[in-house]
């Protein structure tokens, strides 16, 4: 019975462009790889590089990526940083932070990696303990992944319209402490690969009222072709983006405090 709720609901939410997303959902991604001489490759969509470059990390900046593994985004904020300054590769689950350490081991030069702390704190405790610390941080939050979802039952009979709800809960708690954490004039990459906007522009819509006169959105302007304006960010899908996607990203900027 979830199934069906599962297409019911996005077939409802998308309308007739559902019948186009559907099977380019089910489709290839589309992949940039990431290699260093004598290193193994790592296979990155297109569009999941695209959220972390959009970061703007430059060398000597202290970053956080909150929810790092399996590392991909990690491996294009270490390319960026050079070796210079500091990124805290974080997340809360043993065996992704142990996929993620083989990633950083097996694929990242020394030059690279030795910056490179990998911790495994849970997302929501950062903006406590670690308040106006960082000037970049990636939340690529966790979220429904319903490309992954529709590749097996046991994920489509879990599915349900309040599990999103419980998830953009999460989301939300998670923002809350990226913003708390970032320090005034940091800058932030929110994303998901989640479809509906209930995980990704009314997330940031809460934030925005949450954190009002904390943080702001900035405009970004999209590289690959057919890439979706939202109200607060980008959202590529791989029906317009030629297999890139699912991705949601918006870019918020921490205001400088007030004397």
């Amino acid at each position: 019975m979830a199934a069906p709720d599962f297409f019911a609901f996005y077939s409802e939410y998308f309308g007739e462009r559902w019948n186009a997303l559907l099977p380019a959902l089910r489709g290839e991604a589309v992949y940039e790889t990431i290699q260093y001489p004598e290193k193994e490759p790592y296979y990155l969509d297109e569009a999941s590089a695209f959220a972390a470059r959009a970061l703007g990390v430059e060398p000597g900046m202290d970053v956080l990526d909150m929810c790092a593994a399996p590392g991909g985004k990690t491996l294009i904020l270490a390319q960026a940083l050079q070796g210079k300054g500091s990124l805290q590769s974080n997340d809360r689950s043993p065996d992704r932070r142990q996929r993620l350490s083989h990633v950083l081991e097996n694929t990242l030069p020394e030059e690279y990696r030795k910056i490179v702390q990998v911790s495994g704190y849970d997302g929501v405790r950062f903006g406590m303990y670690r308040k106006e610390t960082f000037d970049r941080i990636l939340l690529d939050a966790p979220c429904s992944s319903e490309r992954h979802v529709m590749e097996s039952e046991k994920y489509l009979a879990e599915w349900s319209q309040k599990r999103i709800s419980h998830i953009a809960i999460t989301q939300g708690s998670l923002l809350a402490s990226a913003v708390d954490a970032l320090k005034p004039g940091g800058q932030m990459i929110y994303s998901t690969c989640a479809l509906s906007k209930m995980e990704n522009d009314d997330v940031v819509r809460k934030i925005l009222k949450k954190r009002k006169g904390k943080v702001r959105v900035l405009e970004m302007k999209p590289d690959i072709p057919g890439t979706d304006q939202t109200e607060f960010g980008l959202q590529m899908l791989p029906d317009r983006c030629a297999g890139r996607g699912p991705i949601f990203c918006a870019k918020l900027e921490k205001l400088e405090n007030e004397n």
